[in-house]
C-alpha cells in the first residue's frame, strides 16, 4: 500500500487519481501508524511552507519523515520541504536533503513559474527510467532548489534549478507528475516499480 500524506497542502485528488490509473493500492492519511504499515509514501503539496511545517509537526509527521527508511516521493512543496530551509518565511524545513530554497526574482520573470518546462537528466537515476531526454513536465512554484550533488534532473527558469533530487530513500520532483500526462505517469510508475522491486535501483 502507498500512503499519501495529508497535511492540508492540497493536490491530493490528482495524486490519488494517478494512483488509481496505475492500479496502485493507496491510502490518504495523516496518521503515523498508517505510514508504518505502508510500503512507501508520497508526500505531495502546494501552498506555504510555514503552515505546511506546522501541520506536519502537529501530527508528528515531521519526525516520522526524518527517521523513515521507506521510499518517499516528495512532489512540489513536498520536495521543497525535504530540504534544510526555505526563504519563504523564512522557514526551517525537514533537513533531509542539504540546501536552501530560493525565491525566483520577479524582475527576471513572472513569479510563480507556471507551465510546461523542459527537464534534463544530469545524473541518471531509475526514477527517470524510460523518460525521454529533455521531456517537458508541468511546474507551478515560486521557490526553487539550487543544483547540487543530489540533483538528478535540471530545469531552467531565470536560473537553473533542481527539477528532481534524490538522497538515499528520498526522491523529490519539483514539477507535478500527476498533471504531466504520460511522462508523469511513467515517473510515478517508476517509483512504484522501485518500491515493489520491479525495476533495479541501478537501472536508468
Amino acid at each position: 500500500m502507498i500512503a499519501i500524506i495529508d497535511y492540508k497542502a492540497g493536490n491530493l485528488a490528482s495524486v490519488s487519481n494517478a494512483m488509481e490509473r496505475l492500479q496502485a493500492q493507496y491510502r490518504i492519511t495523516n496518521n503515523t501508524k498508517v505510514l508504518d504499515e505502508a510500503d512507501a509514501v508520497i508526500f505531495p503539496g502546494v501552498g506555504h511552507a510555514g503552515s505546511a511545517m506546522k501541520d506536519l509537526q502537529e501530527n508528528g509527521l515531521d519526525s516520522w519523515l526524518q527517521q523513515t527508511r521507506k521510499p518517499v516521493l516528495g512532489i512540489c512543496l513536498g520536495m521543497q520541504l525535504l530540504y534544510d530551509e526555505t526563504e519563504e518565511g523564512p522557514t526551517r524545513t525537514l533537513g533531509i536533503i542539504p540546501g536552501k530554497l530560493i525565491k525566483f526574482k520577479p524582475d527576471l520573470g513572472k513569479v510563480p513559474h507556471m507551465g510546461w518546462n523542459q527537464v534534463t537528466v544530469s545524473n541518471p537515476h531509475p526514477i527517470m527510467h524510460n523518460i525521454a531526454p529533455d521531456t517537458h513536465f508541468y511546474h507551478v512554484h515560486s521557490y526553487y532548489a539550487p543544483v547540487t550533488g543530489h540533483t538528478v534532473a535540471v530545469s531552467h527558469y531565470t536560473a537553473p534549478f533542481a527539477a528532481v533530487a534524490v538522497r538515499d530513500n528520498f526522491m523529490g520532483v519539483q514539477f507535478h507528475p500527476e498533471k504531466s500526462g504520460q511522462p508523469g505517469e511513467q515517473l510515478l510508475g517508476n517509483f512504484l516499480d522501485l518500491v515493489y522491486g520491479r525495476i533495479s535501483e541501478k537501472k536508468q
